[in-house]
């Protein structure tokens, strides 16, 4: 077994809800709490707060696509592209030997 969540703090998989508001309205989105925590790592690079982030990413949602079916799992699909994208620069930094 890879005991990859052995390794981990078991409240990175806890769900934590925020208050944000996007586009004028109050809402809570309910994530799991490694999610919040990309989220927050994404937000700070892009000099901003997450409550902007989140807004800017469901304002760029329903300009693309129209509307957005469940935003919850919209941000979960973004942090794992970020992460992807992330990873793939590193190999591409530090290429394996």
């Amino acid at each position: 077994m890879c005991k990859l969540l052995a390794r981990q703090d078991p409240r990175r998989f806890r769900q934590t809800s925020r208050s944000l508001r996007i586009s004028g309205q109050s809402t809570s989105i309910r994530l799991e709490t490694a999610f919040w925590e990309i989220l927050d790592a994404v937000a700070a690079g892009e000099g901003m707060s997450v409550s902007r982030l989140v807004a800017s990413l469901y304002d760029e949602a329903v300009d693309l696509h129209g509307g957005v079916a469940n935003f919850a799992s919209l941000l979960r699909t973004v942090c794992l592209i970020y992460q992807g994208e992330r990873a793939e620069m590193t190999i591409r930094r530090h290429p394996p030997a």
